[in-house]
């Protein structure tokens, strides 16, 4: 993984200077890391600059400055960057209506086990949720999760070669499944290097 150390970032006063242009470019760059698995369900995979931006803006939100609570942002956020052999996303479920996402959040108990990646012509791969804490009960499920998706040597080989990838979900209140344009195959395909 290559993680982000504090060398990386910007001071709080660099920031403020260059956020304009900073949040234009990784908006862009994360028009191609956006899976969307039927109309409630996606995916937004992270990578070095997504996660450094979400470092920036909360050292700039809580005016943070000091080095040791610099290094614990780093510390939060270096895990959700992709370490070569998976991609890394948090999926996020969303209903805009208040009563719609507290009924469907109860019916989609153990979901996040029930996402999955396939390489085209391989098995799907299973994501790993939530290796930082649960985010279920056994009365609903979290509107967000943070997954991994492992990937063997063969897949990786395959999607470097333009193989087709795909991602869905088998919980049976949520059966889809969504085929990645070339775009977004080829921006995550970087992740897996």
């Amino acid at each position: 993984m290559n993680k982000l150390n504090r060398e990386d970032l910007l001071s709080l006063e660099q920031y403020a200077e260059q956020r304009n242009d900073f949040r234009a470019r990784v908006m862009a760059h994360k028009k191609s890391r956006r899976v969307d698995v039927g109309p409630n369900l996606s995916l937004y995979f992270e990578d070095r600059l997504t996660i450094q931006y979400q470092i920036q803006e909360m050292l700039r939100i809580e005016r943070i400055f000091e080095a040791d609570a610099i290094q614990e942002e780093l510390d939060t956020y270096n895990p959700l960057i992709s370490g070569g052999t998976n991609l890394k996303c948090t999926a996020m479920l969303e209903f805009t209506d208040v009563e719609v996402r507290r009924q469907r959040l109860s019916e989609l108990v153990g979901v996040e086990h029930k996402i999955w990646a396939r390489v085209e012509g391989m098995d799907k791969v299973y994501a790993i949720a939530n290796e930082d804490l649960e985010r279920s009960t056994d009365e609903k499920t979290s509107a967000v999760h943070f997954l991994r998706f492992e990937f063997n040597n063969e897949m990786t080989n395959a999607l470097h070669s333009g193989a087709e990838l795909s991602f869905g979900c088998d919980h049976e209140n949520y059966l889809n499944q969504a085929d990645v344009s070339a775009e977004t195959r080829k921006a995550l395909s970087t992740d897996l290097l």
